[in-house]
């Protein structure tokens, strides 16, 4: 598929690049790529450059160094966060450089590794990498995440084929969940996939719900409360300067925020979750006033507990998503094992921190503040999926009304 490759790749470099990140001249982009997408990160690089860019600080990732790390590193080396790196992240931040991230790593690439380990590593560089991360999350700088198929992510995916095989058929499922198709187009289709979303991101503000009711033959039966003032976003984002970026490529979802005490009830997850290099099967959690107060997973168990436990936050849910189940990503019929895809592929929550502009003015407020308007403080952020096909979310506005959100997994508007 040399040809209709390249051209395909290249159209892609160029959204990621112009469209996602919506890279501005004189900026200095970060991009954090595997090593194993040299050819994506360098056609990214020159577009970049092309652009106006500055300089590109590229920052390689490598599944199988990561994985022996953590085998047989010294101990300590997980709960010190080395100087240099700060000074980094430091650095990037002062200038408010863009970030591009790629993913496709090994979905289980830490598979049978202490998640005591995972841990104290995620722990040590949490407080040094905040102020950089806060920022991005209040959207200060723009930022992106794509991805690219690696051979151990791909065998995952498409099991019944291996190498390069399954190489070239995932990259032909990202190529079509990101509406590339290689004649150039795909600018003009996320414009109008953008404006389709904004329509419905109003339809669910004007609303202003209340509290949103989730149940499934899962045995799902959970009660969300929503902040006063909270704000439904999804397609593109802004930042403070005005320069419009999108955060998810590809991205479905609608989505605010929870207040972070208003969850009551049970949730099972509906897709399996790739989280610190292990998958997490068949799970529920149970929330009483907000927190999580108990956990159960066939599969995965003490990786998910630990996660949950990172911090106080963690235990809360920060972020809600509407996606319908007939969305494109779904409809593959694909389990990407990877939360960009899977998450845009299913209604999904996530339990630790909040985004602050999903409420009107959280973006300027401090945390107390923030905490005070309902929106979760933390060190974590993931992503768990709970849509299915029979899956029916019911609003009620603060005026007592009752709305029919979602009927048979999918938007009733």
């Amino acid at each position: 598929m040399a040809n209709g490759f390249e051209a395909k790749l290249n159209e892609y470099a160029h959204l990621l690049v112009e469209v996602g990140l919506n890279l501005q001249p004189g900026q200095t982009p970060r991009l954090a790529v595997p090593v194993e997408c040299a050819p994506l990160a360098r056609l990214c690089v020159e577009v970049a450059l092309d652009r106006g860019a500055r300089d590109v600080v590229v920052e390689w990732t490598d599944d199988v160094v990561t994985r022996q790390r953590y085998l047989k590193a010294d101990q300590e080396v997980f709960s010190q966060f080395p100087e240099y790196q700060k000074a980094k992240f430091d650095w990037l931040l002062e200038r408010g450089a863009p970030a591009l991230s790629i993913t496709g790593g090994d979905p289980e690439a830490l598979r049978g590794v202490d998640p005591a380990r995972i841990q104290a590593w995620q722990r040590a560089s949490a407080q040094p990498t905040r102020p950089y991360y806060d920022a991005m999350s209040a959207n200060r700088f723009q930022w992106t995440i794509g991805a690219c198929p690696t051979q151990a992510w791909a065998e995952k995916v498409f099991p019944d084929k291996r190498g390069q095989a399954a190489v070239d058929a995932l990259w032909e499922a990202v190529f079509s969940a990101c509406r590339v198709t290689g004649d150039g187009g795909a600018p003009a289709r996320w414009k109008a996939h953008i404006e389709a979303t904004a329509r419905r991101a109003k339809r669910l503000n004007d609303y202003d719900f209340q509290s949103l009711h989730y149940t499934n033959a899962l045995g799902t039966d959970l009660t969300i409360t929503l902040p006063e003032g909270h704000i439904w976003m999804g397609g593109a984002d802004a930042t403070p300067a005005g320069v419009d970026f999108v955060a998810n490529m590809p991205t479905e979802e609608l989505f605010t925020a929870p207040r972070w005490d208003g969850v009551d009830g049970r949730v099972y997850a509906a897709l399996p979750l790739a989280l610190n290099g292990n998958l997490v099967r068949d799970f529920y959690l149970d929330f009483r006033g907000g927190k999580i107060v108990d956990v159960h997973a066939q599969e995965g168990e003490e990786v998910l507990k630990r996660s949950i436990t990172m911090d106080e936050g963690s235990s809360y849910l920060g972020e809600v998503a509407l996606v319908p189940y007939d969305s494109p990503i779904r409809n593959t019929g694909l389990l990407f094992y990877n939360t960009l895809f899977d998450e845009n592929a299913s209604c999904h929550l996530a339990f630790g921190s909040a985004y602050p502009n999903c409420v009107k003015g959280g973006e300027g407020m401090d945390e107390q503040a923030q905490k005070a308007a309902g929106l979760n403080q933390s060190l974590n952020h993931v992503d768990f999926m709970v849509g299915t096909r029979d899956l029916s979310i019911v609003g009620t506005t603060r005026q007592g009304e009752q709305v029919t959100v979602f009927q048979d997994g999918n938007f009733t508007f």
